[in-house]
């Protein structure tokens, strides 16, 4: 049995009854019988689809953001803001997916040669929760408009969410079998990347479950991709705007809560400005209302289980007692995790060596370009970077030297579809978005062609 709990006030909303093995040897072969007809349909009748689910969206926002509140505790405004952005990446793909698989002409000795994009068919996805509906459509509509059919393992504390992703695509018209949400437990995952039927997988996750996946898919010669986490440094040199790099450093640590794989999470801020901007930062992060995340003009809610909000408040004690200071915050009380920054980190601090997934951040100076991208780059994880400078040969010079999946100038990371996006490091392989990312689950076949 699987249960939704608000953590906000701790009201039991959903319960889900778990697949029995029959049922999801069924849904494969639902899901199976649907690809051997789904990866025939024309682009034309694919981009009908995905621009209705893309519409299907945008209509009931507000209904599929309360249930991500109601399930997770993002604060409204931000949940509606995720159907949204989910709403840009079917209209995304339902454009450019054509384009993106149009046979690839490569000049050889041959008469005529190519490269042919082709499906591979049943794809499993293992998502997170803090992202309930994003997570899960930056794979989905990808992965369908290029003939391949999406079964979703989703996190058990958002059941209702992965059910109303599969009500998407059900009210958009797309065939039975297209998408569907399987309700199971961790330990059903291996027996289903291991059933014939199913070509490949995708994780969005912890270090540990991404290796279980990749393990399991590896030793059953399948396609994975993985996201596993990050602890993206955001790095103020001392000739930014800091009106503008106030704002935007806020709002990469803080939006969902601090809930967030690209979140900004290690704040490296040159020696020179560091009073000045640590002040203003503090005073930014008091001016976020913090409270019920089904108010409108609440920005920092509750995190998603009480279990997270003990991990963070050991990482944050753990740095204190290591001679840590509290600029801002640092208690809990059950969910609600005080917004927290912590000045004069160093990089043995759990603030500074671990992935924090809340509402803290801590602030280590540096005095030295170099420095910055040692200090940057002084992490097992590699998914992004933040630089902010008003210099563009510092930009030019510094952007090689990140080993990150993603540098950003002037701005927080983001996923969009536009661009590629995923990591290096633990934080994983391949990529989602973009022509990279649609291209993740295909057969890349060689054509050659001599008379």
């Amino acid at each position: 049995m699987k249960e939704s709990i608000n953590p906000y006030n701790g009201e039991k909303l959903f319960k889900f009854n778990e697949l029995s093995n029959s049922e999801l040897e069924n849904k494969i072969k639902v899901a199976h019988e649907c690809y051997k007809d789904w990866k025939d349909v024309s682009f034309k009748d694919k981009t009908t689809l995905m621009r209705n689910a893309g519409n299907e969206l945008r209509n009931n926002k507000r209904k599929y953001g309360e249930i991500i509140t109601k399930e997770m505790g993002k604060p409204i405004s931000q949940a509606i803001a995720e159907v949204e952005k989910c709403a840009w990446v079917c209209d995304y793909y339902a454009e450019n997916a054509e384009d993106q698989l149009q046979d690839e002409i490569v000049e050889t000795d041959a008469e005529t040669s190519y490269v042919k994009y082709q499906p591979l068919g049943v794809v499993l996805a293992v998502m997170p929760w803090n992202y309930p509906f994003w997570q899960v459509f930056r794979f989905a509509a990808p992965n369908l408009m290029a003939g391949n059919v999406g079964i979703l393992k989703h996190a058990s504390n958002v059941m209702k969410s992965a059910e109303m992703i599969q009500e998407v695509f059900e009210n958009a018209g797309f065939p039975k079998g297209c998408f569907q949400n399987l309700i199971l437990s961790s330990d059903k995952i291996k027996s289903v990347i291991e059933n014939d039927l199913v070509k490949a997988v995708t994780l969005t996750g912890s270090k540990p479950a991404g290796a279980s996946v990749a393990s399991i898919a590896g030793e059953n010669i399948k396609k994975s991709v993985l996201e596993l986490g990050g602890s993206n440094a955001l790095i103020v040199f001392d000739d930014a705007n800091l009106d503008e790099t106030v704002e935007t450093c806020a709002k990469a640590r803080f939006q969902n809560t601090g809930q967030s794989c690209i979140a900004g999470k290690r704040l490296l801020v040159h020696k020179n400005i560091a009073k000045e901007f640590t002040k203003r930062y503090a005073e930014k992060v008091k001016s976020f209302k913090t409270g019920d995340p089904m108010s409108e003009d609440t920005y920092i809610g509750v995190m998603a289980r009480e279990d997270l909000a003990e991990d963070l408040e050991k990482q944050v004690s753990g740095s204190v007692e290591m001679g840590a200071k509290v600029v801002l915050g640092g208690n809990r009380k059950g969910t609600y995790f005080e917004p927290t920054i912590l000045s004069e980190v160093t990089v043995d601090m759990p603030i500074f060596k671990e992935e924090t997934f809340g509402p803290a951040i801590g602030i280590t100076t540096f005095e030295t370009d170099e420095k910055a991208v040692e200090l940057s780059n002084n992490s097992v994880f590699g998914l992004g970077v933040s630089m902010f400078t008003s210099s563009k040969d510092r930009v030019k010079n510094l952007v090689p030297k990140f080993v990150e999946g993603a540098v950003f100038v002037n701005e927080l990371v983001k996923s969009d579809p536009r661009l590629p996006f995923g990591g290096v490091k633990i934080s994983g392989y391949g990529r989602e978005l973009s022509s990279h990312g649609i291209k993740e689950f295909l057969n890349k076949k060689t054509v050659y062609v001599k008379w």
